[in-house]
């Protein structure tokens, strides 16, 4: 079976920026392997995707259905391995929302990525919130996909990428598509790629606040904005505080 099927390269677009070399090794059927999971119609579920620290390369990939009036929720924090792949494929029925926070992180030579396609149907909505610090020589990249046919009229749909490069050699890339046939829509993206804000920094530095210190209180700011839609404060302290811990080492 595994001699049947044929394994992605880079020369396929939604594989571009992945690790070549980890690809041409991998195992067909399992990088053909999709997770399936229903969300009935009403109802509101959560998942969450954490790497584990020292997790070697991995692919994960999952179908979300998501039932007329339901809400998916899945919150990522992609990081620890050489390559790390997460892949998400949603479908939404009339009046579902689907919700992302995602975090990559990485240093060394580590390449991690988001990927995410949305199908919209009437009504339907969906917010994606992509969030990136990469240092050493390290890649992180973000895949988002949204799909609203003709007759999905009143979708709302958004999509945000943002990545810190804390160092010269680190590298992120974002590729944010929307396919629209739909005219009563509200279908929105915004991707930036950067350095830390040091004039922010300067300006905690001079209230008292001290340059390490300030750098690593701008880059929790900017994780914790992936994780703002979670209702629960614990969960969301605790999975910002298991974010935070992939950052030691990094060049802050």
């Amino acid at each position: 079976m595994s001699q049947a099927l044929a394994l992605p390269t880079t020369r396929d677009e939604e594989w571009r920026y992945a690790d070549g070399d980890w690809l041409a090794s991998a195992d067909p059927v399992e990088l053909a392997h999709w997770h399936e999971h229903e969300v009935a119609p009403g109802e509101i579920e959560r998942g969450f995707a954490v790497a584990e620290p020292g997790e070697g390369s991995k692919v994960d990939r999952l179908r979300v259905h998501v039932g007329a009036g339901g809400r998916y929720e899945h919150f990522v924090i992609n990081a620890g391995g050489l390559y790390v792949r997460c892949e998400l494929d949603v479908v939404l029925d009339e009046g579902a929302h689907f919700e992302l926070g995602g975090v990559i992180l990485g240093g060394g030579e580590a390449r991690a990525e988001i990927v995410t396609r949305v199908v919209h149907a009437p009504a339907s909505s969906s917010s994606q919130v992509v969030r990136a610090v990469q240092w050493g020589r390290s890649t992180g990249n973000f895949l988002g996909r949204i799909e609203i046919p003709r007759d999905s009229q009143g979708v709302d749909a958004a999509q945000n990428f943002k990545a810190i490069l804390l160092e010269a050699g680190a590298t992120a890339n974002a590729k944010p598509e929307l396919e629209i046939y739909a005219d009563d829509v509200k279908a929105a993206h915004g991707a930036a790629i950067g350095a830390l804000d040091e004039t922010a920094a300067f300006y905690m530095a001079s209230r008292g606040i001290g340059p390490d210190a300030a750098r690593k209180l701008l880059v929790r700011a900017f994780i914790a904005d992936a994780f703002a839609a979670v209702a629960l404060e614990e969960l969301r302290e605790d999975l910002l505080e298991q974010a935070l811990h992939y950052l030691e080492g990094a060049a802050l």
